[in-house]
C-alpha cells in the first residue's frame, strides 16, 4: 500500500512510465479515492494512451479520475503569472529591456526557474483537498534529474544572493524590494524541497537491458545528493513466456540483468511486468497492467 499522496514515476523515455502511471492511477480511482494523473512530459502521452481527445484541462475520466498533461506551452504560460513579473523586477532594475524581450531572454539562460515552479505547481495541487491521490508521470529521466534538482541548486545560489542585491531598492515594475523578493523565491526553494523529500514517493521504471541497469546506480546516487529516496523499481518489458529461439535468447540475456538488479537492490521492492503482445492503450489494457502492478505490488522479486 502507497500511503504517500503524490506517486512519481522516472525513467529513460519509452520505458513505460506513462502507463505504469496511467494504470496506478485507475487502481487508486477504483478503489475509490479522487486521484489526477498529472503529466509534466514536453511530450505527453496520457491522451493517448486512455485513448481520449484533446479538452478541457484537467480532463475527466471517470468520476474518480481525471488526466492532467502540462505541455510546454502550458508551463510557460502558467510560469509567466507566477513567477515573471517577479523575476523581471529583479532584472529591471538595473537592465534596460522590455518584458516580452526579457522572458525569452530569461527562457534560454534559467530554465531551472521553470523546473522550480513545475515542482511548486504539484506541491500546491497536493496541499488542495481535491484529490486524494496524485500520480506524476515526468519527463524522461535526465529532465527529471535536473527538475529535482532545481530547488537545492537554487536554494544555494540564494545564499549569496542578498550579497549582490542588497543595494537595490525595488524593482522598475515592483513595490517589493529585490531582496524581498530573493528571499522569497528562497522560501520556496526550502518548501519545494522539503516536500520532495516528505511527501512524495518515488518510482523508477526500467528495462532489463545493459544501458538500463548501468544507469540505476547512478540514478540512486542523484537522487540520494538532495535526501531523495527511491521506493521501488518497476522492470518492464520481462518475458515470461519464450516459446520461440527468439524470446528464448532475448529472455536468457533479461535474466542476467534481472538477477544483476535483485542483487544489487535487494531491500527494495522490485516489480516485473510481462512484455505483452499489443500496445497497452485504452482501460481494459490498461487493467492489465494495474493487475499485476498491484498484485505483485508487496513482493520482492526473486
Amino acid at each position: 500500500m502507497i500511503d504517500a499522496k503524490v506517486i512519481m514515476f522516472a525513467g529513460k523515455g519509452g520505458v513505460g512510465k506513462t502507463t505504469c502511471a496511467a494504470a496506478t492511477g485507475l487502481h487508486f480511482a477504483d478503489s475509490g479515492q479522487q486521484t489526477l494523473i498529472v503529466s509534466t512530459d514536453p511530450s505527453p502521452s496520457l491522451r493517448h494512451i486512455f485513448e481520449i481527445p484533446a479538452a478541457d484541462k484537467p480532463t475527466r475520466i471517470s468520476d474518480r479520475l481525471y488526466v492532467h498533461e502540462i505541455g510546454e506551452h502550458e508551463v510557460k504560460h502558467m510560469w509567466d503569472k507566477k513567477f515573471g513579473k517577479e523575476l523581471y523586477a529583479v532584472f529591471s532594475s538595473f537592465v534596460d529591456i522590455g518584458y516580452k524581450e526579457f522572458i525569452d531572454f530569461i527562457s534560454s539562460i534559467l530554465p531551472g526557474l521553470r523546473d522550480e515552479f513545475m515542482v511548486d505547481y504539484i506541491r500546491e495541487i497536493t496541499d488542495e483537498i481535491k484529490f486524494e491521490k496524485i500520480v506524476w508521470d515526468t519527463a524522461p529521466l535526465g529532465q527529471t534529474l535536473g527538475l529535482l534538482k532545481t530547488p537545492a541548486m537554487l536554494g544555494n545560489h540564494l545564499k549569496t544572493a542578498p550579497r549582490i542585491y542588497s543595494k537595490l531598492k525595488t524593482g522598475r515594475e515592483s513595490q517589493k524590494s529585490v531582496l524581498d523578493i530573493i528571499n522569497g523565491w528562497a522560501t520556496l526553494s526550502n518548501k519545494d524541497l522539503e516536500f520532495l523529500r516528505s511527501s512524495v514517493h518515488f518510482t523508477i521504471v526500467t528495462i532489463p537491458e545493459a544501458l538500463a541497469v548501468e544507469q540505476l546506480d547512478g540514478i540512486f546516487q542523484e537522487f540520494g545528493q538532495y535526501g531523495l529516496k527511491i521506493q521501488e523499481i518497476i522492470v518492464n518489458n520481462v518475458i515470461f513466456e519464450d516459446d520461440s529461439a527468439f524470446l528464448k535468447a532475448k529472455a536468457f540475456q533479461q535474466q542476467g540483468y534481472l538477477h544483476l538488479m535483485q542483487k544489487r537492490y535487494e531491500d527494495m521492492t522490485i516489480i516485473k511486468l510481462p512484455m505483452f503482445p499489443h500496445e497497452i492503450k485504452g482501460i481494459i489494457k490498461l487493467r492489465m497492467i494495474e493487475e499485476q502492478l498491484f498484485q505483485h505490488a508487496n513482493d520482492k522479486a526473486g
